[in-house]
């Protein structure tokens, strides 16, 4: 799954609304405040140009410091907004909060950028420290009731107040944002809310850590040529570049990290391999030892529980759920109901095909999990006449990324200009300056593409600062990418397959979004969307690259320059529907794993092993397929953001197929068409609620029907 996945700032920052920094205000709160240590980069403006962070300059000495004194100044200053003896406005409480916090708000924003792309031990450790601060400095501001009191008597005067849409959705989303955090709560239940929030916080930590473990500790030594049959020269080369690397001279390594187990279950022929490597991934955080995963989730899933309980909800996905476009778990089970039985009777009909190719061959055995890829791949180059392979020399990182650059230029006038001096956290960061269509600066896009161990899995966008305009002058957006491509070995380029060309794709529309955002408010700009909406602007990215006016000026040979022939670009969008019952099923199981775990009524602690076997028997999936994040390493749900969330891929998939209707209708790159969704989609952030801004962009609310025909599912 292209995941997006945001640092988990503390609820401090969000109802402070400190989702974005904004360097200009850390110098003024610290005038007053004396033994501060200046050498910290943090203690004082950034004088960079753009004002990117100086990463060269902050050390890890440093985090710890600059979120203690976020911390103090950050209850300093909402203490100031609920102890104003003046009476209480939109100006000096609710629109104050939003301004509250920028000091933390740059801290975290540059730590838990870094924690995703450069962690290690002692950044580890600084995360389990400073998590429960946050927490409790969340509670905090949340269980403040002169604070609440003073919100309530804004939010009681609403409709007096003749507020613009973006105030009043922010005056909606702090009031709510009380209720939800607890401030209607006696005071015994105030301090059990605390207690749960603070293990809440440990036990995802923990989760998070031990999956990391899992996933770097594993690794699959070949010592023999010959059990490398199969697989393509770069993925040797990128193996053997990996044993060096662990100690393994003359050797090929291969681990669970995606460009390394992906082609090996894809090309390898030795499937007794194949079956390692697959369960070395699907058994991460599965195994009864010192990382095993299933009792934290367990654990998780009752908290999450008791606190949706207390705070009045019927479970933690009626919690969660409330501020999503869904709305209710009933809603989100009505999708996943719709879409899967026409998903799991088309992965049936694959799994059989995969097995008559098997029974073909003299195979003599049952397809497995881990056969899946290898015969979904002879079964594309069969029917389609499509080796993934052989697309690979027209997808090199660089080409692609200068398609991204091109669909971007085409749709928007948006234009990209490289920098190499600029300040970055690490070697393998591009940095870009972006320029709209007028030539006035937008903001900086950095890339992150390579994999490495500091890194975890996936791919996502952030930022290190939003955009935003409430302090009377336009801040700018520095937006990232990061990513987990195969590093280039020698004098190649990174060869990149289909799938993760798409992934690049869909990364740079989250970025896109962070990059065209326009609005006033820092915690409404960019992709401060709900989880079931976010993904759409990326989701809606991926269409392009497989339009032939888009494949024909980046998709380009990376020896001969020649452009990807036509047939080749025909039998791509052909093979579009390929296999999509498997994709489609792996996902849907996930998600409703995730949902079944979140909708439990119960605080008692559950077998998970029994509990996930459950959950996939009632569903009837077949047991050739897992699915795609199994309990004990799903960290979407169990260590970032996604909890109930993760159908929310499908959701705004709905979204993103109704979106290209209207461009295949009107013209991929139709002028007006780019205009209204860059105006009503891409710009808007969280200004107003995203259904209604969504209708004003297509004219309608979108309809399942064309998510069913892209993928296949309609039976015709």
């Amino acid at each position: 799954m292209k995941t997006r996945v945001l640092a988990p700032i503390a609820l401090a920052i969000a109802l402070a609304g400190c989702q974005s920094d904004n360097a200009s205000q850390v110098q003024a709160p610290l005038a007053a405040e004396q033994n501060i240590n200046m050498d910290n980069p943090f203690f004082s403006d950034f004088t960079t140009p753009y004002g990117i962070p100086p990463f060269e300059k902050i050390k890890k000495s440093h985090y710890l410091p600059a979120f203690e004194h976020g911390i103090t100044l950050s209850r300093n200053e909402i203490n100031a907004i609920a102890n104003n003896s003046a009476a209480p406005t939109f100006e000096n409480t609710v629109e104050a909060m939003e301004k509250a916090g920028d000091f933390l708000n740059t801290v975290s924003n540059v730590f838990y950028g870094l924690t995703g792309s450069m962690s290690d031990a002692e950044m580890r450790a600084i995360n389990k420290e400073i998590s429960p601060k946050l927490s409790a400095l969340g509670d905090d501001i949340s269980l403040n009731p002169a604070l609440f009191q003073r919100v309530k008597a804004v939010y009681q005067q609403k409709d007096q107040l003749n507020l613009r849409a973006d105030q009043k959705t922010l005056l909606e989303t702090t009031y709510k944002g009380f209720i939800r955090g607890g401030a209607n709560l006696n005071e015994a239940d105030k301090n059990t809310l605390r207690q749960l929030n603070e293990k809440l916080s440990k036990l995802s930590l923990k989760f998070g850590e031990n999956l990391l473990h899992e996933t770097n500790s594993f690794e699959m030594v070949i010592d023999n040529k010959a059990d490398l049959d199969g697989l393509p020269e770069d993925i040797i080369a990128a193996a053997a570049v990996t044993a060096t690397e662990r100690g393994h001279d003359g050797k090929w390594v291969f681990t669970t990290h995606r460009p390394s187990k992906n082609p090996f279950l894809t090309y390898s022929t030795n499937r007794k391999l194949r079956e390692t490597i697959y369960k070395g991934y699907t058994e991460r955080g599965n195994n009864d030892d010192e990382y095993d995963n299933k009792k934290i989730a367990s654990e998780l899933a009752s908290l999450r529980y008791q606190k949706a309980k207390l705070l009045g909800y019927k479970t933690h996905a009626n919690f969660v759920l409330d501020n999503a476009t869904a709305k209710t778990p009933e809603n989100v089970f009505k999708l996943l109901d719709k879409v899967w039985p026409a998903a799991l009777k088309q992965a049936k009909l694959e799994a059989a095909d995969m097995q008559k190719m098997i029974d073909a061959e003299g195979g003599n055995f049952e397809l497995a999990a881990w056969d899946w890829w290898y015969y979904a791949e002879k079964i594309r180059k069969a029917r389609y006449d499509l080796d993934a392979a052989a697309t690979k020399p027209y997808f090199s990182l660089e080409s692609t990324l200068k398609g991204v650059f091109f669909t971007a230029e085409k749709l928007w006038g948006v234009t990209f200009k490289e920098r190499s001096d600029l300040p970055k956290y690490h070697e393998d960061v591009r940095t870009f300056e972006v320029y709209d269509k007028d030539g006035s600066y937008v903001g900086i896009f950095m890339t992150d593409h390579f994999v490495r161990e500091s890194k975890r899995g996936g791919a996502w966008m952030s930022s290190f600062r939003k955009q935003y305009r409430m302090y009377g002058e336009d801040v700018t957006p520095i937006i990232y990418n990061v990513l987990n491509y195969p590093r280039p070995v020698g004098d190649n380029p990174t060869l990149l397959t289909f799938d993760q060309a798409s992934t690049l794709f869909h990364e740079f529309g989250h970025a896109i979004q962070g990059l065209l955002s326009d609005g006033y408010y820092r915690s409404q700009t960019g992709t401060a969307l709900p989880r079931d909406y976010v993904e759409y602007p990326s989701q809606v990215m991926e269409n392009w690259m497989t339009e032939p006016e888009v494949l024909s000026n980046f998709a380009r040979h990376y020896q001969t320059g020649e452009v990807i022939p036509m047939e080749l670009v025909e039998k791509i969008q052909a093979a579009g529907k390929f296999n999509q019952g498997f994709a489609t099923t792996e996902y849907l199981a996930a998600a409703l794993l995730d949902m079944n775990w979140h909708t439990l009524e119960t605080a008692e602690l559950q077998d998970a092993a029994k509990f996930e076997k459950d959950i996939i028997s009632k569903i009837g999936l077949i047991d050739t397929i897992a699915p795609r994040y199994r309990t004990g390493y799903f960290s979407h749900i169990f260590a970032g953001g996604y909890s109930s969330g993760y159908y929310g891929y499908l959701w705004s998939n709905t979204y993103d197929a109704d979106t290209w209707l209207a461009f295949k209708e009107n013209g991929i790159f139709d002028h007006t068409t780019a205009e209204l969704y860059r105006k009503h989609v891409l710009e808007t952030g969280g200004k107003e609620d995203p259904a209604m801004m969504y209708r004003r962009f297509r004219g309608q609310d979108p309809k399942v029907e064309p998510l069913l025909e892209r993928r296949g599912l309609t039976g015709k």
